[in-house]
């Protein structure tokens, strides 16, 4: 999400920044900065809290508002690509972006993980029990074998 995420709001920058310099530029393309930094404040907000090993209460409140940023970003580019000439490209990167995001905020707002199944142990891979006892010991000579005989058998 972080590569992606840089990658397009560079190229978006780039962009933006080509194009607002000509003369011709609409005064609503002056907007896209304001959105492009906001989204981009939120998400090192959520990067932080990541690398801070965050509660998933404070993690799903932070990746709930950039993800709210971004929508704003996307709607942007989707509303002014034609007067501010913002390739089909980049809109497109842009709403695969936001579907992963939004991926990622579902996961971090799921109260309850979901349980894994336990992986096999060695017992269950050669069907043998996990756990020695008199039924499924022999008597006669072997390590289990005491003067009194059996000490599980007991």
């Amino acid at each position: 999400m972080k590569r992606s995420l840089a990658m397009v709001l560079a190229l978006l920058a780039f962009v933006a920044g080509t194009r607002l310099a000509s003369a011709q530029a609409p005064p609503q393309c002056n907007d896209f900065v304001r959105l492009r930094d906001d989204a981009q404040e939120k998400a090192a907000a959520v990067r932080t809290a990541g690398e801070h090993k965050a509660e998933r209460k404070e993690i799903c409140t932070l990746v709930s508002r950039f993800y709210t940023a971004e929508a704003a970003v996307v709607k942007f580019l989707e509303a002014n690509k034609t007067w501010c000439g913002i390739p089909e490209e980049a809109i497109k990167t842009a709403k695969a972006n936001h579907e992963r995001t939004l991926k990622f905020r579902v996961a971090a707002c799921t109260e309850a993980p979901v349980a894994r199944p336990k992986p096999p142990s060695l017992s269950d891979a050669i069907s043998t029990p996990s756990v020695d006892t008199a039924g499924n010991t022999k008597t006669g000579r072997g390590t289990f074998d005491s003067l009194t005989g059996n000490p599980l058998a007991r």
